[in-house]
């Protein structure tokens, strides 16, 4: 088996801040459950846009300029929404490697909002 590539503090050199939108459970009030409020994290990692070899391998259709890769060393729940720059993006996973290396590769889609245009 190959030497873990540890890529720590490369990441941490070159990342940008963005905030993981992480939900909180729900619970009962009086018998009505409430859906919990999602809790805003700080998080940093390398963003980046898809490069015309990540389009290469779509299996989930077609992606936009918006969506971009995302490079962090904690691991982050497939499914989360994440704000950077203003845009809202949910976090699919992309390529595992952490065989290899201590990175983890997400792909940042783009969410847009159906109802009134705007952004989620």
């Amino acid at each position: 088996m190959p030497k873990l590539m540890i890529f720590k503090e490369v990441i941490k050199q070159n990342s940008v801040p963005f905030t993981a939108l992480l939900d909180q459970e729900g619970h009962y009030i009086n018998g009505k459950w409430v859906s919990g409020k999602p809790t805003e994290v700080p998080m940093s990692g390398i963003i980046l846009p898809l490069n015309n070899d990540d389009l290469k391998y779509i299996e989930s259709g077609v992606y936009t300029v918006k969506e971009k890769k995302l490079y962090v060393v904690e691991p982050i729940k497939v499914d989360t929404k994440v704000k950077y720059k203003g845009d809202t993006y949910t976090i699919q996973s992309f390529k595992d490697l952490t065989e290899f290396t201590d990175v983890h590769i997400y792909l940042m889609r783009y969410r847009e909002n159906t109802e009134g245009g705007g952004k989620v």
